[in-house]
């Protein structure tokens, strides 16, 4: 097997994903988190942003890639919710595609953030958007813990709040690098 770049950036982005994701509830090791990736077909978007759903697909392929993994994940005995599925997803395709200096692609502006504690309690706090209540609703929830509706109501609150903004800018509230 040659090694190339692309292989690299691959395994970084299962590697950051599968760490960001892995929850007390539901602890995975990276390799098992990259089999995930590989089995619902992401690791094809790796370098190529044209291969995304367009904006009005986005949200529906979300959920049956979240469905998916979900499922592939009960095969090795783990238990996903729709939360840490999200999570998986959202921080591959963060470090490929948003990181990966498509962060103005048409395609790319409209992908989930990772959502965690740090990100909700953050925009809770400042009251960003004037939806302290919700921000805290799903504070509460434990976005390891959400369901399909609860992790989608978080993203349509984003996406009221961020309007013609890129979806991945509402992170500048995210305070993990500290």
């Amino acid at each position: 097997m040659t090694y190339t770049i692309t292989e690299h950036k691959h395994r970084f982005c299962a590697w950051a994903a599968s760490r960001a994701s892995s929850v007390k509830e539901t602890r995975f090791t990276v390799e098992q988190g990259k089999q995930l990736i590989e089995s619902i077909g992401l690791d094809t978007l790796v370098d190529n942003p044209d291969k995304l759903p367009a904006r009005v697909d986005i949200d529906k392929q979300h959920r049956l890639w979240r469905e998916q993994l979900i499922a592939e994940a009960s095969k090795i005995g783990l238990t996903f919710t729709h939360g840490v599925a999200a999570k998986l997803i959202n921080m591959y395709l963060k470090s490929a595609l948003v990181c990966g200096g498509h962060d103005s692609h048409v395609k790319v502006v409209d992908l989930h953030p990772p959502i965690d504690a740090v990100l909700l309690n953050a925009l809770c706090r400042s009251n960003f958007g004037g939806l302290k209540f919700r921000w805290k609703e799903a504070e509460l929830a434990r976005w390891s813990k959400f369901s399909s509706d609860q992790y989608e109501q978080v993203i349509q609150s984003i996406r009221e709040v961020m309007g013609s903004r890129a979806l991945w800018e509402i992170e500048k509230f995210w305070k993990g690098h500290q």
